[in-house]
C-alpha cells in the first residue's frame, strides 16, 4: 500500500484543472478510456473549489487504480478490492475531507463486490467511480462480471455464459444515494456528472464506460452507439431501477438523486467496551 500527500494550493486562488495534475505521467495504453476519466475527475475538482490538500483519492488495485499517482490531491493505493472499506474509515475520521474512491469492474466488482454492496448500504459521504471496461486489462484479457457472456478470449474460449453483473441495478437495490453512468470519452459532461455527484450526500456511484484499446479494441464503437443524457433523474428508488433495467446499456446521464440521510459518525451508547467482552468470555 502506498500514500502520497498534497500539495497545499492557496484557497483564495480559482483553481483549474493544472492544479490537480500531478508531475506523474500515466502509463496507461495509448489510448485507454481512463485518459478521460481522469482528465473528468480533475476538471471536477477544480470545480468544486476545494484545494488538492482536502481532497483524498482512494484506490484498489488494476489499471484504473493508479489514478491517485496521477492527481495533486493526497493518495491511497491500496490492495486488491478494498478501496471502498479504506475510504469509509477515512472519512468517518477525518469528515473535513472530500473522499472519492476509484476503481475499475474487477477490483470494485469481483473481489470488492461485498465492499461495493454494504458500502452502498451504509451510505457514507464518499464518491464511487468505477471504470467499466468489461475485462480485466492488467492481467492480460480474462473476463470480469460485468464481461458479456459469450466474449470470447483466451481465457474463457466461446465465453463464460454467465449473466454480466448489473452495476447500476445492483447499486439501487443495495441503497446507493446517487447512481449515474458516464462515458469516458465524453470528458466535459462526464465532469460535470462527477461534481454532482461528489455535492450529492450519501454514497455516491458513477459507472464510467472506458474502453479498453488493448484487450477490446471493439469498445472504441461505443463513442458511436452511447445514448447521451437519455434519462431524467428521479428521485423515486423503484422508477430509477425500472429505467436502468429498460434502458440501454450504452445510456449515461444521471438515473437517481436519492435523499437518504449520510451516515455521518459510529454509533454511540453501546457502553464499556470491556464489559461487553467479558460476556463472551468462556466461562465468565
Amino acid at each position: 500500500m502506498t500514500i502520497h500527500e498534497a500539495p497545499h494550493v492557496c484557497p483564495q486562488q480559482a483553481l483549474t484543472l493544472k492544479d490537480f495534475k500531478s508531475s506523474v505521467e500515466p502509463i496507461w495504453c495509448s489510448g485507454c478510456g481512463d485518459f478521460g476519466v481522469l482528465q473528468a475527475l480533475q476538471r471536477a475538482l477544480a470545480e468544486l473549489g476545494r484545494p488538492p490538500h482536502e481532497v483524498v483519492v482512494v484506490s484498489g488495485i488494476g489499471c484504473s487504480s493508479r489514478l491517485p499517482a496521477y492527481t495533486t490531491a493526497y493518495g491511497f493505493h491500496g490492495v486488491h478490492g478494498r478501496a471502498l472499506p479504506v475510504a469509509t474509515g477515512l472519512k468517518l475520521a477525518r469528515p473535513d475531507l472530500e473522499v472519492i474512491t476509484v476503481g475499475g469492474d474487477g477490483d470494485g466488482y469481483s473481489i470488492g463486490g461485498n465492499h461495493f454492496l454494504h458500502a452502498c448500504r451504509r451510505n457514507v459521504d464518499i464518491t464511487y467511480i468505477v471504470m467499466d471496461n468489461r475485462v480485466y486489462g492488467m492481467t492480460k484479457g480474462q473476463p470480469s462480471p460485468t464481461t458479456e457472456a459469450d466474449w470470447d478470449s483466451d481465457a474463457a474460449p466461446g465465453g463464460t455464459g454467465v449473466k454480466p453483473f448489473s452495476p447500476l441495478a445492483i447499486a439501487l437495490a443495495a441503497g446507493a444515494n446517487f447512481v449515474a453512468r458516464g462515458f469516458a470519452l465524453d470528458v466535459k459532461p462526464l465532469a460535470a456528472v462527477i461534481a454532482e455527484a461528489v455535492r450529492h450526500p450519501g454514497f455516491s456511484f458513477v459507472e464510467v464506460l472506458s474502453p479498453c484499446i488493448t484487450f477490446r479494441p471493439e469498445e472504441m464503437e461505443w463513442k458511436k452507439t452511447i445514448e447521451r443524457n437519455a434519462v431524467t433523474a428521479t428521485t423515486d428508488r423503484t422508477e430509477a431501477t425500472a429505467k436502468v433495467l429498460g434502458a440501454n446499456e450504452m445510456t449515461t446521464g444521471i438515473f437517481f438523486k436519492g435523499d437518504r440521510g449520510a451516515y455521518a459518525s459510529a454509533p454511540t451508547g453501546h457502553g464499556d467496551a470491556e464489559k461487553i467482552a467479558e460476556k463472551f468470555v468462556v466461562g465468565a
